[in-house]
């Protein structure tokens, strides 16, 4: 029974959909007790905001090296490969597998060696004594880039065989592997049990797809050859890809590093909040974008350009209902949701009021946050990398901008402070400067949102 469930194979792009957003849910929900647990032990102050902070620079690696070589170029190319010959493609992955675990390492290493001075960058307004221990986690830490890097390949590759059950499990597993890391290794290990719940997690994630990745007849070739190239068209691919999400990722960081500078607590208020927003954004666009994708790519190399334009736009609407709908219930049930899942233990009455108002600034961008996933994925379908990079810089630019602004706007008393104090109803708080991180990222997601309906209706999808 257990061989039929991970061996399943999805027969549309709905049935792939409902997989993935029934498996989000349960990761959501392991998401939530997750954060209630942490919100409960620790509270919105110091050690959640070191926990959070010594997130960015692993979390910098995987996005940009491995999430962007999947999206842009692996799974599209494994696709061409597997049309025409199955060895091939085989080979193709053997070979990506040693390079990119080689990279990874290297990475990792430097990053470990560096890390002093990449958390003095990433959060200057920590002590000296919050940096230490923010370097201690994050180098726990970079153990995770390197097992979900692998096991991020692999996930791309069983979702061109329609192995999509598999897949949505690993999340669930890693988020198990956090729960676990705060229930066993915190009570022995303080605080660094955190970050080896998260190598852990890690570890879960690319256990449980090995066994199915081999199902599917992967045989395993001892290559290792740069100038291979498929590998040279997956860098080619990728590069484009990786600045795009260099520049989001870098939208984060610059939270992480003005937020550092805020009352203690702001980190974690802005990370508890944008947790809260993930999976209303992962049950919908992710799950319909990512089940879209492989049968996008698939459409292109068969020259299929009017099922390659029936699926884009089915997958379009459907994502732009269902967004607009979910978040503006979560938007009218805000105060609610923090409460339930947070407001309990050392998590106080005011951390939740603040995290609400962060909530509720994230719900403005979900649409938009959620449609940029698509057609994004639509531009790697026919290896366009460059566009969807082209806008997240220009997007990533505007939100530092409003970052900035804004946080400086609800520093002292004027119309733009009372309107919003105002409408969210939160004239009681001080230091509420940290709203304005989510405002911006909205207000840019909005705009990367529009560039990009742009660059697509001007677009000749050339085959």
């Amino acid at each position: 029974m257990f061989r039929r469930i991970f061996n399943l194979q999805t027969k549309n792009i709905n049935s792939a959909a409902f997989i993935l957003a029934g498996a989000f849910l349960i990761s959501a929900l392991l998401g939530f007790i997750r954060d209630r647990l942490l919100a409960g032990k620790f509270g919105a102050g110091d050690e959640l905001d070191i926990y959070y902070a010594a997130f960015e620079i692993p979390d910098f690696l995987t996005m940009v090296l491995m999430t962007g070589a999947i999206s842009a170029a692996i799974i599209p190319l494994f696709s061409q490969y597997l049309i025409s010959s199955k060895d091939k493609a085989w080979q193709y992955l053997s070979n990506l597998l040693n390079l990119f675990l080689f990279i990874l390492i290297i990475a990792s290493l430097v990053l470990f060696i560096f890390a002093p001075q990449l958390i003095s960058l990433i959060a200057p307004g920590f002590s000296a004594e919050k940096k230490v221990l923010t370097t201690l986690l994050t180098r726990i830490m970079l153990l995770s880039p390197i097992i979900l890097g692998m096991s991020n390949i692999i996930s791309g590759i069983l979702r061109v065989f329609r192995r999509f059950l598999i897949t949505s499990l690993a999340p669930i597993m890693y988020n198990l592997g956090i729960i676990f890391g705060i229930l066993f290794f915190v009570p022995y290990m303080g605080i660094k049990g955190l970050a080896w719940g998260v190598a852990f997690g890690a570890l879960l994630h690319f256990l449980i797809q090995i066994p199915v990745l081999f199902k599917t007849g992967f045989k395993y070739e001892k290559i290792f050859n740069f100038s291979e190239p498929g590998f040279k068209k997956t860098i080619k691919l990728t590069i484009p890809r990786s600045i795009g999400l260099a520049a989001t990722q870098i939208n984060l960081v610059v939270v992480t590093i003005i937020a550092s500078t805020l009352s203690a607590g702001s980190i974690a208020v802005f990370n508890l909040a944008e947790n809260l927003s993930r999976p209303l954004l992962t049950l919908v666009a992710i799950s319909f974008s990512t089940a879209a994708f492989p049968s996008l790519s698939l459409s292109f190399a068969k020259k299929q350009k009017e099922k390659f334009n029936d699926i884009f736009f089915s997958v379009f609407y459907k994502i732009l209902f269902l967004s607009l709908f979910l978040s503006i219930l979560l938007f009218i049930f805000k105060e609610e949701v923090v409460n339930i899942i947070l407001r309990v233990g050392k998590f106080s009455l005011l951390d939740a009021q603040l995290t609400s108002a962060c909530l509720a600034m994230i719900c403005f961008g979900i649409f938009a946050q959620s449609l940029v996933l698509l057609i994004a994925k639509a531009f790697y379908a026919v290896q366009n990398t460059k566009i969807p990079a082209f806008a997240s810089v220009i997007a990533t630019l505007i939100n530092v901008f409003l970052c900035f602004y804004f946080v400086h706007l609800l520093s002292f008393n004027n119309s733009f402070q009372q309107f919003w104090t105002s409408f969210l109803n939160i004239q009681n708080l001080e230091n509420i400067q940290v709203i304005g991180l989510p405002l911006a990222l909205s207000f840019s997601a909005i705009f990367q949102l529009a560039l990009l309906l742009i660059f697509s209706t001007r677009l000749k999808w050339k085959q």
